[in-house]
């Protein structure tokens, strides 16, 4: 479902203004939420040193605070439901796809603003950047597989 092309087989202008700093947001966010998940720190802790480490003037600030703690906040309900979903156990995921599944998951939940096939492809293109070589299939499966249950009135539309 990636969505690597336009119509026209062009590779995809750049994105601008709010798309390019949401993206920007949530590359940041499962960065910092693949630290949580490894490093133990505190979520205080890593929002500061990654908003002290990178320039946040092209970062969607507000929308990189609510992914990670939201996510945090709500880690028991957006693990169960990627966990049904799953050809292993949650902890036996490679750690990025966990990041990566979580952030998606808590956006299909929390924020039906952003429609479900974003979600899904900008979950892909994360792990195409930061996951192992075969990652981005995994994830797209996963979440291809979660979205109807999250999202059944949109998805039906397809």
């Amino acid at each position: 479902m990636s969505l690597n092309r336009d119509d026209d087989g062009q590779a995809p202008k750049p994105a601008k203004g709010k798309i390019a700093t949401r993206k920007a947001a949530r590359s940041l966010a499962m960065q910092a939420l693949y630290q949580w998940h490894m490093a133990g720190q505190s979520l205080n802790e890593i929002e500061a040193q990654f908003r002290v480490d990178n320039d946040f003037n092209h970062v969607d600030g507000v929308y990189f605070h609510e992914l990670l703690t939201g996510v945090a906040r709500q880690r028991t309900e957006v693990d169960g439901a990627i966990t049904p979903h799953l050809d292993r156990a949650l902890d036996e995921l490679d750690p990025v796809e966990l990041a990566i599944l979580r952030l998606s998951t808590y956006e299909l939940m929390q924020r039906i603003d952003v429609p479900y096939r974003v979600v899904i492809n900008e979950g892909i293109e994360l792990a195409k950047v930061f996951g192992a070589t075969e990652s981005h299939k995994f994830v797209n499966g996963v979440l291809d597989k979660l979205a109807p249950s999250l999202r059944s009135a949109e998805t039906r539309k397809r």
